[in-house]
């Protein structure tokens, strides 16, 4: 299972996330600040971190700058999560090579486990999203006919008789 490291500095905040991410299975450690981040980072090497950005003594942009520099670590997947929802606040974390930006206030607990899974797995079945490698419902399927070309053969043509079934014959009309 994918592992995480949960960065948050609002202890009962992590203890949520951790309890809900724990129930997904998923392999977790957690620090409180952007020291520990740093050093829990290069330590767990973990597939995902999920990083709050005002934190005590290293901010989380901070702390991803200092990420996507060090070559151990440069290519883990890094979601923040900040109370900080300003168009530019949300362009400097992109800018620094953030894979989501999500604002406390516009997400629910359920949304971050969503994308989570969508970072860490692919996507995530949603109705509001199309779904990958899937066809879409409002385009016609393809409607060539399979390569044997049996499609006129009616269905119990198609399957073989059980080995354990005697094969039934019509009757044979001797009046003809």
């Amino acid at each position: 299972m994918p592992k995480i490291l949960l960065v948050e500095d609002d202890i009962s905040l992590r203890d949520v996330y951790f309890a809900r991410l724990q129930a997904e299975g998923y392999e977790l450690s957690v620090a409180g600040n952007g020291e520990e981040a740093l050093a829990m980072s290069v330590k767990v090497r973990p597939d995902l971190i999920i990083l709050d950005v005002m934190m005590p003594r290293i901010s989380g942009f901070d702390v991803l700058d200092i990420i996507r520099t060090t070559p151990e670590i440069a290519h883990t997947k890094v979601i923040m999560m900040t109370a900080l929802g300003s168009a530019a606040d949300k362009e400097r974390g992109e800018s620094l090579g953030v894979d989501k930006y999500l604002v406390k206030s516009q997400v629910t607990l359920e949304d971050v486990v969503v994308n989570i899974k969508k970072i860490l797995e692919g996507p995530a079945l949603s109705a509001n999203e199309p779904i990958v490698g899937k066809p879409d419902p409002k385009v016609a399927p393809n409607t060539a006919p399979p390569a044997d070309n049996k499609t006129d053969l009616p269905p119990a043509a198609t399957t073989p008789p059980s080995p354990t079934e005697p094969v039934k014959t019509p009757p044979v009309d001797s009046t003809e």
